[in-house]
């Protein structure tokens, strides 16, 4: 890595921090996420003491994970860190800074790979933290019941890993998107249209429903999660290997549309 590299990776990241709806998305996303996981958390351990038999025996793992990590929470994290990646492309688009931008640094594609690199980093990070408080504060509160799980639990590690990833994944896909369209208001329709509406409208129990559900960051983070044997038969299972495959393709394909877009479009 050259000095000019370094150079181009510290402006992305000053340019990230400068937009100011950047630390309120950050925010916001980590707040209504815990706050979805925690509420469901919560209504479990109250009502807890007047659940059947049968639920109770199931309970460990599989209603304790999905407590930890529900399908609301992550969705509302499916918004907010694709919108995230999103607004780091369109957002100097609309300003006007893009041509600045390749003014300065004639080579794009370095410009690409350096937005991409500090956006993976950032959201690695981030969704890591988010998963880490989420599973250790929802099962504190399960704990109490003597139902909460601990990290070394099988299948747990892969769960948070699931649901930390799903934010860099998440955030690419809305790079590539707000790099190819340019347009702040079609990018998120497009965006909450693939990553949120598509998936609502799988029929999981017919075969390309099922495989098309599989192939999306949802489908994968659902895989991921699932410690356990499901309590309902499964027509369609996926692998968590296959589940792996998902968020690589996604994230190794949405970078590469970031670049063919950026570099042979005129700005």
């Amino acid at each position: 890595m050259d000095a000019r590299f370094r150079d181009l990776l510290a402006a992305e990241w000053m340019k990230l921090w400068s937009l100011r709806s950047t630390p309120w998305a950050f925010v916001v996303g980590a707040v209504a996420a815990l706050g979805v996981n925690l509420n469901a958390t919560l209504a479990d351990h109250r009502n807890y003491p007047n659940y059947a038999d049968g639920i109770k025996e199931l309970f460990v793992p599989i209603w304790a994970m999905r407590d930890a990590f529900t399908l609301g929470g992550a969705m509302v994290f499916t918004l907010a860190t694709g919108s995230i990646g999103a607004l780091m492309i369109v957002g100097e688009y609309g300003t006007g800074q893009i041509r600045t931008t390749f003014a300065a640094v004639p080579a794009r594609r370095a410009v690409v790979a350096a937005k991409t690199l500090v956006l993976a980093a950032v959201m690695t990070a981030y969704g890591t933290l988010v998963a880490g408080v989420s599973f250790a504060a929802t099962q504190a509160v399960l704990d109490d019941r003597g139902v909460g799980m601990a990290i070394g639990d099988e299948g747990v590690l892969r769960a948070v890993a699931g649901s930390a990833l799903l934010a860099p994944v998440c955030a690419l896909a809305g790079f590539g998107l707000g790099a190819l369209l340019r347009h702040t208001a079609t990018t998120m329709v497009t965006l909450t249209g693939v990553l949120l509406l598509l998936p609502a409208l799988m029929d999981d129990r017919n075969r390309w429903g099922a495989i098309f559900l599989h192939a999306l960051p949802q489908g994968a983070w659902k895989r991921l999660t699932q410690v356990g044997e499901s309590p309902v038969p499964v027509d369609f299972p996926w692998t968590a290997g296959g589940a792996w495959t998902v968020y690589a393709v996604w994230a190794l394909g949405a970078a590469a549309v970031a670049f063919v877009a950026v570099g042979r479009r005129d700005v």
